[in-house]
């Protein structure tokens, strides 16, 4: 039975895909072609764009795919199957690299939404579950603010497997983001560099998602009877299966932060399973300056006083945290840290994106353009900020690490600098949906090598 259902999902999402692949790959046909359109002689037959080959090299090996798919989905179980599509990504994940790194961002968005990813049914490790904020997460790996910018493949996203996703930032007018190119990838350096600018939709498009969500959500509980009451620890979260969280940012031309960041609050906490207040990208002028003790201070008073003069149920209003910059002085972090204590902050999220440039990436041509690094090359500068911050928070804050983990090990080792969270985008970015499973898997046999029962007992185990 499962052979014949996962054999007619894989047509009919080979039907909807190969519709789905015409419309970017032609965008993208044009974009390259252009700027040699106009020497090219009109008596003489063009050779096919290298685009065209592209697309039908990402075609044939998807069709492939489905083939073997559905040959394989009519032998075993469905969670067994579910492995074989993960492990099946990595064929057709490298191929997105052939395109431009803002279209295959938009393919791979538009594919998590449509459902054309996999669908994590084997259960996590028992080792790797974890309550923070009343709430338990699965595991503690989470897909960081940047990838669903709009809320438009949360359910997709939670379904690959992540403890928790976190969308956004959301700005509360639509805005372009920064001119294109904006992208920018460092291959040989497993790094990315953007200078976006916050390119979103608005609050009031990604409050519609989020809404629609959360209905659906509430009514599959009510019909759900394996819900208990009696639990005082909230299984999964406003999405899903998962934990949500929702990413806000003020829009470039506004004067007044704290007042897009209140319009933020306002509009979408009621669907977030926790609020991240963004003053650290380094694409919004002047962003970053609101991580000074006494603007911060005044910043988040503002927002927990609009957050808390909301009506709440049973559940309380979202946590609130603060996403902060790793270009940080000593007394920088001394002053933030001062403040999330005094102001008793629910989290931290260490880190954004950095402008410097390790030596690492800097024989590469790439490396000189503006805008903010991340992935691997960020990971030693990341995790010394987290242990820092760790420190100096007297580890009463839960913080989320954030910044070049590519594998279980270097999950493991934001944890023991004090991260209870972890968060990836750009190894994500290159290794696709392969890389969930695998990452969870290492995470939990280095907990197992070191004699840990649990994600909390390791949690800033190098700052003791």
């Amino acid at each position: 039975m499962t052979g014949r259902i996962g054999l007619r999902f894989m047509k009919e999402c080979l039907n909807q895909k190969l519709k789905s692949i015409a419309a970017p790959i032609a965008t993208t046909r044009h974009y390259t072609s252009s700027s040699s359109s106009s020497s090219s002689s009109s008596t003489v037959k063009p050779n096919p764009p290298h685009s065209s080959r592209k697309g039908r090299l990402l075609t044939g090996t998807t069709i492939g795919l489905v083939i073997a798919g559905g040959a394989y989905a009519s032998t075993v179980d469905e969670a067994t199957f579910g492995g074989w599509l993960f492990n099946a990504t990595k064929v057709v994940n490298p191929l997105f690299a052939l395109l431009d790194p803002e279209v295959a961002h938009r393919l791979a968005v538009s594919a998590a939404a449509r459902g054309w990813v996999p669908r994590e049914k084997r259960p996590d490790h028992q080792i790797l579950g974890l309550e923070v904020w009343g709430r338990r997460f699965s595991n503690p790996i989470g897909l960081s603010a940047g990838f669903d910018k709009n809320a438009e493949a949360v359910e997709g996203l939670l379904g690959l497997g992540f403890g928790f996703v976190e969308v956004g930032s959301v700005t509360p007018i639509p805005q372009e983001g920064n001119p294109k190119p904006r992208m920018f990838r460092l291959r040989d350096q497993g790094a990315i560099i953007n200078r976006c600018g916050f390119n979103s939709e608005g609050i009031v498009a990604v409050a519609k998602r989020l809404g629609a969500q959360h209905g659906k959500r509430k009514l599959d509980e009510t019909s759900s009877t394996s819900i208990s009451s009696n639990d005082d620890v909230k299984h999964g979260g406003k999405a899903g299966p998962g934990i949500l969280g929702v990413n806000i940012g003020k829009n470039k031309s506004s004067e007044d932060a704290a007042a897009d960041y209140v319009q933020g609050v306002h509009t979408l906490s009621q669907y977030a399973d926790y609020l991240v207040i963004n003053i650290s990208s380094p694409n919004t002028p002047g962003l970053r300056q609101l991580q000074g003790r006494k603007q911060l201070k005044d910043l988040v008073k503002k927002v927990q006083a609009a957050r808390d003069e909301m009506q709440w149920g049973e559940e309380g209003p979202p946590p609130l945290l603060v996403k902060i910059a790793p270009d940080l002085s000593k007394q920088d972090l001394e002053d933030i840290a001062a403040v999330a204590l005094a102001l008793r902050l629910d989290g931290l999220i260490i880190s954004n994106t950095t402008i410097s440039r390790p030596e690492v990436v800097q024989s590469n041509p790439v490396s000189k353009e503006t805008g903010g690094l991340s992935g691997k090359p960020l990971f030693t500068l990341s995790t010394n900020i987290l242990k820092d911050m760790y420190i100096l928070t007297k580890g009463k804050i839960p913080l989320i690490g954030c910044g070049g983990v590519s594998s279980g090990e270097d999950a493991y080792r934001k944890i023991r600098a004090g991260a209870t969270l972890v968060q990836l985008y750009t190894a994500f970015a290159y290794g696709g949906p392969a890389l969930i499973p695998q990452i969870k898997a290492e995470l939990a046999q280095c907990l197992e090598r070191d004699g840990f029962k649990s994600v909390y007992e390791a949690v800033g185990a190098d700052c003791r």
